[in-house]
């Protein structure tokens, strides 16, 4: 692992593991660094150390790896510096909101406060400021870590320079790659059948006020999943956890109170409070979604069938139809399929969806397919027509065809250089001393030392 390309991410991405996430490791401790005002502890490397061990991507020796991780630190502590030179502050807002998002996220995994509390072995206020204090940190690193890159950029001739200096025998290998449209039909639901769901649901509201247990019934009849088979139970959510309409009805509640019959996106619900702490409430729910009726779907198939044929006759282009007739917001950049991974149009092979895959390896560039079913990001039934509207075969990287992707490298590149730069400049500058117990680790940098 070489640190001048490791610095870049690591220090932003893993700073709040330190204290929070791991288990306290049983250490003599001692400081092992200081970079201006701030102090590198050995507790603090081995902890690193011990998350190191726990994810299994250890390569090295202990003694190197621990080296790894002190220079890591070193340039943390060095933007640590930097922002207290240039009075670079955060807002008690920005970190109270971080603080709270960390800490929903950790009772969902815990499952209750006093689980948390006992497996830090601290009261939640000391668990907070611990988060605060670092999250700062994280802050200021990010700011500081944004103006040293501010204002990089890879021109035209930077790319190229980029490709012509890789070995030709280390060009990478890009996999083949499709941008995929489609055409969605989503099948209206009548309000007949949106009335006799929240009949049903009052039945189950009903019973419950009679005795019947909340639990059970969420067991036997709610159509959440994830939820159900807990008895309806979701744990500890903060404001702006849930969906407007449910969380607007669940922080209204009292504690064991079942509300009205509440709709959202997902279907309709019944929700009971069962415990509130602070600005966090836990509560059950029964959820039943609406079901798109078998003749409305076969109206959708039928639909995309008839569409379909007009593009094979050039009656209509793909394009024109998804303007036309498309019932999903992505009608406004032709109906192209956005990959998560990257926020682009483009698709390896491994990122498509099985469903999708299955049906473009049947479909040549430019073919439309037969209406395929598919479900709506709130799961409902519909159908789609999906087309290739570009396909690569697997080939060495080339500016022709993978300019956007080069462009990316070369930003990496570039952003590296600029951070490295700055770390040779400031660490020659800072005060840094550094234990004799690292004085045989093999630096990337110069670090001043005294």
């Amino acid at each position: 692992m070489k640190l001048r390309r490791f610095f870049a991410v690591f220090a932003i991405v893993t700073i709040c593991s330190s204290t929070i996430y791991a288990q306290q490791v049983q250490v003599i401790d001692k400081i092992v660094a200081v970079v201006g005002n701030n102090i590198i502890m050995q507790s603090d490397i081995e902890e690193q150390y011990m998350q190191y061990r726990m994810q299994g991507g250890i390569k090295g020796s202990a003694s190197s790896i621990r080296c790894e991780i002190l220079e890591d630190m070193l340039f943390r502590k060095l933007m640590l510096n930097q922002a207290e030179l240039d009075s670079i502050t955060v807002s008690d807002e920005q970190i109270d909101s971080e603080v709270d998002r960390y800490i929903r996220y950790y009772l969902s995994q815990f499952g209750s406060q006093e689980k948390l509390e006992k497996y830090y072995d601290k009261p939640m206020k000391d668990i907070k400021n611990d988060l605060r204090d670092m999250l700062k940190e994280k802050q200021l690193m990010e700011e500081v870590q944004r103006k040293i890159v501010e204002g990089v950029n890879a021109t035209p001739s930077d790319v190229r320079d980029f490709y012509y200096n890789i070995p030709k025998d280390s060009i990478p290998m890009v996999s083949a790659q499709y941008e995929i449209a489609e055409l969605v039909k989503k099948p209206p639901i009548t309000l007949d059948e949106k009335l006799a769901v929240k009949e049903r649901l009052y039945g189950l509201r009903s019973r419950i006020l009679k005795g019947e247990r909340f639990s059970t019934m969420a067991l036997l009849y709610s159509e959440d999943p994830g939820s159900a088979k807990k008895g309806g139970e979701l744990g500890f959510k903060g404001r702006g956890e849930l969906v407007p309409e449910f969380e607007a009805a669940a922080f209204a509640l009292k504690d064991g109170e079942i509300s009205e019959v509440v709709e959202t996106e997902y279907g309709y619900h019944i929700i009971q409070l069962i415990e509130r702490r602070g600005d966090y409430i836990n509560v059950r729910h029964i959820l039943l979604t609406v079901k798109v009726s078998p003749e409305a779907l076969q109206t959708a198939y039928n639909e995309l069938e008839y569409i379909a044929d007009l593009i094979r006759k050039d009656s209509i282009t793909f394009d024109e139809a998804v303007k036309v007739h498309s019932d999903e917001d992505d009608k406004t950049n032709g109906g192209y399929l956005i990959n998560p991974v990257t926020g682009g149009t483009l698709f390896a092979a491994e990122d498509l969806d099985q469903q999708v895959s299955v049906v473009i390896n049947r479909l040549q560039v430019g073919e439309v397919s037969d209406p395929v079913p598919m479900k709506t990001k709130n799961d409902k039934d519909a159908y789609r027509l999906l087309m290739i509207k570009k396909k690569t075969t697997p080939h060495k990287a080339n500016l022709k065809e993978d300019y956007a992707l080069i462009q990316q490298w070369t930003m990496q590149k570039l952003r590296q250089d600029a951070i490295n730069k700055w770390i040779d400049a400031k660490s020659s500058k800072a005060y840094v001393k550094i234990s004799d117990d690292y004085k045989d680790c093999d630096f990337n940098f110069d670090w001043n030392l005294r």
